[in-house]
């Protein structure tokens, strides 16, 4: 007999197929208890942070807790609920659903008036009242403005769109949140297709001329402060993540309003990549469309981790739309890269206008060119992708039209291979006795007396649940 069948028939044995199954029943129980615990012990009004102690006694997301506020910005709500939604949509498991709804739930209480999120979600009412909720009746004085800024409300539109797909656009308030953002987001877009980092009111045409990015005759070393954050804004990929929401709305809804606000991006970055002898981007430009000051340690500059994060989404609009104007930006700025390259093989994240000298700052926050004394808070030199942009440039502008299309189906499939059982068994060994995996660490914000060295974490309970739902549903 060949040896291949022989090791087939043995891998599909009668007694090889009862231990597969009887493993994966141990998967699908583990993920019942582990969303169990997590649902009724760890949320908050549906909501998650991103860390507690083991005891539950304290939580934090990018700072300390209250203990009725929740986090919108990753690894906060949106991404737990995904990471429901994901296994919900491999397993059929009907308490998964039911966790992603109680996480759609609250985000429909957090959304601001103007559409969108702030990093958190309060539901104390010593807080609650200082943010313009939808939910509630309008307050004057309080804080409408929604962020664009590490994903947030991109990150809980994206989630109340895939479960408003979940739950067949049968939840009234659900379906009417997401569109609800989805639309704020195309009314704050501004005419040269751009966003700011916060929004609330629609911009003004006038006050915003569509013009080609260009260098400042001067500019000043040092920090002059103000509201950065009305100005058009690349940083943390927050562009990125709005083209990303928009075109799974589009596909979603069949809403063409919401690819063309896409693609209208994808011209506004054409418009931002500055000419010779930097053709990459900054991180923000004013409305004259000329990099820009924002916080105390970003200057006016070409930033090598935003230019690298650009690259990647407009090869992304090239395989949404075909249309190669997205690709023509790209083999100049991958040369710009090449020789920014520090001898590390590293990138500055800041280069000076012009001159493309690497810019630092010192602890105290001096503009320098010198890297000796830098914040650790931040990252001033970054790695390179240049390379394999490079490739996937060449791979992705050679596909036939048939093959961009299968490329955008593969992005909205449910990825993830079949994980082995060594690491379903030790995931599932993993859970406590209530249903938590519990490791290892420190809470970030409570302060270095702090004595906890177990936590419960959103991102570790997300990878375990998506290893178990993948060998269930596999």
């Amino acid at each position: 007999m060949n040896r291949w069948l022989l090791l087939c028939l043995l891998l599909t044995s009668p007694q090889n197929l009862q231990a597969d199954d009887v493993l994966r029943e141990e998967a699908r129980t583990a993920i019942r208890r582990a969303v169990a615990f997590f649902t009724k012990d760890v949320a908050v009004h549906g909501g998650y942070v991103y860390r507690c102690s083991d005891d539950l006694k304290k939580r934090e997301g990018e700072g300390v807790a209250p203990p009725e506020t929740v986090w919108v910005q990753s690894p906060g709500t949106p991404f737990v609920g995904m990471g429901f939604i994901e296994a919900y949509l491999r397993t059929g498991d009907e308490a998964l659903l039911t966790a992603a709804k109680a996480a759609g739930e609250c985000l429909v209480r957090g959304q601001l008036r103007s559409g969108g999120w702030q990093a958190h979600i309060d539901f104390g009412a010593d807080l609650r009242g200082k943010l313009n909720y939808r939910v509630e009746p309008h307050r004057s004085k309080a804080r409408n403005l929604s962020s664009f800024d590490d994903d947030k409300t991109q990150a809980a539109v994206r989630m109340l769109v895939r479960l408003d797909t979940a739950l067949e656009f049968q939840d009234a308030r659900i379906h009417e949140a997401a569109r609800f953002a989805l639309e704020s987001i195309l009314r704050v877009q501004f005419p040269n297709g751009g966003w700011a980092q916060v929004f609330d009111e629609t911009p003004d045409p006038q006050a915003h001329p569509v013009k080609k990015a260009s260098y400042p005759e001067s500019w000043s070393r040092e920090y002059p402060g103000g509201p950065y954050w009305f100005w058009y804004t690349f940083n943390d990929n927050a562009i990125a993540d709005t083209i990303d929401t928009l075109l799974l709305a589009a596909r979603t809804y069949n809403e063409p309003r919401y690819r063309e606000a896409a693609f209208k991006a994808g011209d506004f970055i054409i418009l931002a990549q500055m000419p010779e002898p930097q053709p990459g981007w900054a991180q923000q430009y004013n409305f004259d469309m000329q990099p820009a000051w924002a916080r105390k340690f970003e200057p006016p500059s070409i930033t090598g981790g935003e230019t690298q994060g650009i690259l990647e989404i407009l090869l992304r609009l090239y395989l949404e739309s075909g249309n190669k104007k997205y690709l023509q930006p790209i083999p100049a700025a991958l040369d710009y890269l090449d020789r920014s390259l520090l001898p590390d093989g590293k990138l500055a994240r800041f280069c000076e206008l012009r001159t493309n000298k690497p810019l630092y700052f010192t602890k105290d926050y001096k503009l320098t060119d010198d890297d000796s004394d830098l914040p650790t808070h931040y990252g001033f030199k970054i790695g390179s992708k240049v390379e394999s942009l490079r490739k996937r440039f060449a791979e992705i502008s050679a596909l036939k039209p048939e093959k961009l299309a299968s490329k955008r189906e593969q992005r909205y499939a449910l990825l993830g291979g079949r994980p082995s059982d060594a690491e379903v068994r030790a995931v599932i060994q993993a859970l406590d006795s209530r249903g938590a995996w519990v490791e290892d660490g420190k809470l970030r914000y409570h302060g270095k007396s702090d004595a906890t060295r177990r936590v419960i974490d959103s991102s570790t309970f997300v990878k375990n649940v998506d290893t178990l739902s993948r060998y269930v549903g596999r």
